[in-house]
């Protein structure tokens, strides 16, 4: 009986009545309007894809069929973002994908999206530093000033330059910087967040049209053949090209979507989420996959897939193409642009930890402190600003984005899943947005974001199989006593 208590216990769920009843009083500041929260999705998923994350697909992966990877990934995404769209419209809280779980399909599950979202966000916004860092590099050096090797690269990063089979002494200053000053925007407020960001988007979506516009021009069609390169197994048995390469692609870049998601979690500062939010979400996916599409066939049109630079790839095939001139306009694009991505992600995750502290599964103290003068979750924010700036610092880009993305794809099955299991459980709830086409977008997300989690590389695997038994052991030893449902609960007798 004891047993069967026990198991019941890991898949209680928290009311959806409740969530409704705290987005009332939420404590944060509400300022964010419909295109503001448009404005921070197109923030956090223009940057990493096309500034970054083309470079690694195109070369190691996916070859000129880059944007076939962008495809499936959006496409994946889409199916995802309308299950978003529903739950966000039914519990309008900062919580995103772990609410939505926790209302659902209970808290062992809410916890486990709630640990993944470690990944999906700070991770995330780790793995922009490090990219950031390499564009900075380029800008200092269009100038005519240099950095140390050492001083802009991790120690692995470094010592592969080397030519030394294991790490050297190096730290990657700039995206340590970087990190901090991303942190310290967000301390001050949502307001000072929101028009820092709009002003970025503007110059980075104006940037991303005169790469597609400008490149054009110089695309040679031979670029593009093989289309699909033959596909080439390595010592570790990870398939690079042909179709393999262009499914372990589409998990690489699939994090660059994650704004949509980041969406989801300023619910707590939006003025009308119930209906903003979900338009925001779809919105904002849905331009940005247009502009992703049309320039990773730009970018491998301009220069062989070999050539591209896996630090700052759309300068590198203007340089490569002999455009001079427009590195400069795309590098200083890039440079601002990235830091937009930054602050989204880390908002992000600080919002998902206030909800994970409301409900006792983290420290209040901690993850769930409101600043009186600036409404913002300050102590949160200065201990992820923190680890992130810390591992900018001494972790390769590639290991800490593909981790990245195995994160969301998961977060994305369970939360089109919860969806469909709502669905059934309770069909008298208000739903101001339905996903369409029900059940096929709700399981076809499911099914399709497993596919791709089996696509990851072997290694990957196994990391985020590490990562996951270390956040049941946390929930075991911390969360499941403290959880305000079992305090609820055992408060009841003496009630």
């Amino acid at each position: 009986m004891a047993e069967n208590t026990f198991w019941k216990s890991l898949f209680r769920t928290k009311a959806i009545e409740a969530y409704q009843r705290e987005s009332q009083e939420s404590g944060l500041r509400r300022a964010l309007g419909r295109w503001a929260l448009v404005s921070l999705g197109i923030g956090a998923i223009i940057g990493g894809g096309i500034f970054t994350l083309t470079g690694v697909a195109a070369k190691n992966y996916a070859g000129p069929a880059m944007a076939l990877s962008f495809v499936i990934a959006g496409f994946a995404c889409l199916l995802a973002a309308l299950a978003y769209a529903e739950f966000a419209s039914i519990v309008p809280v900062e919580g995103s994908a772990y609410a939505y779980s926790y209302a659902t399909v209970g808290e062992l599950i809410a916890w486990f999206i709630g640990w993944n979202l470690i990944l999906e966000y700070m991770m995330g916004a780790t793995t922009v530093a490090v990219a950031w860092s390499g564009y900075f590099e380029k800008l200092l050096h269009l100038f005519g000033a240099e950095i140390p090797k050492y001083l802009t690269n991790d120690p692995f990063t470094y010592g592969n330059l080397l030519g030394h089979k294991g790490p050297a002494l190096a730290f990657n200053l700039p995206g340590f910087l970087i990190a901090w000053g991303v942190t310290g925007i967000l301390l001050r407020g949502i307001k000072e967040t929101a028009s820092t960001n709009n002003l970025i988007v503007a110059l980075k979506v104006g940037a991303v049209l005169f790469v597609i516009i400008a490149g054009a021009f110089f695309i040679n069609p031979d670029n593009w053949h093989p289309f699909i390169p033959e596909p080439i197994r390595d010592e570790s048995g990870n398939i690079h090209y042909g179709w393999s390469g262009i499914f372990t692609a589409a998990t690489i870049v699939f994090f660059a979507y994650i704004g949509f998601d980041a969406v989801s979690t300023q619910a707590g500062e939006a003025v009308n989420p119930r209906k903003d939010v979900p338009f925001a979400i779809v919105a904002s996916l849905l331009i940005t996959t247009l502009l992703y599409i049309w320039v990773s066939v730009v970018l491998t049109g301009m220069v062989s897939y070999k050539e591209l630079d896996e630090r700052a790839p759309v300068a590198s095939a203007f340089a490569g193409a002999g455009v001079g001139w427009a590195t400069y306009i795309i590098t200083i694009a890039a440079t601002a642009g990235l830091i937009s991505v930054m602050m989204v992600m880390l908002l992000g995750q600080t919002r998902v930890f206030l909800a994970m502290a409301k409900d006792g599964l983290l420290p209040k103290g901690i993850f769930g402190y409101i600043h009186p003068i600036y409404k913002t979750p300050f102590r949160s924010t200065l201990l992820v600003g923190a680890i992130m700036s810390v591992v900018a610092g001494l972790v390769p880009i590639a290991n800490v984005s593909e981790l990245t993305s195995l994160g969301t794809l998961l977060a994305f099955t369970l939360v089109s899943l919860s969806v469909f299991i709502l669905r059934l459980r309770r069909p008298d709830l208000e739903r101001p947005y339905k996903a369409p086409l029900w059940p096929l977008v709700s399981l076809g997300g499911v099914a399709v974001n497993i596919f791709l989690i089996a696509q990851a590389r072997k290694e990957n695997l196994r990391a985020f199989a590490i990562w996951a038994v270390v956040g049941l052991l946390v929930y075991f030893l911390y969360s499941y006593r403290r959880s305000a449902l079992v305090q609820r609960q055992e408060q009841k007798p003496n009630s």
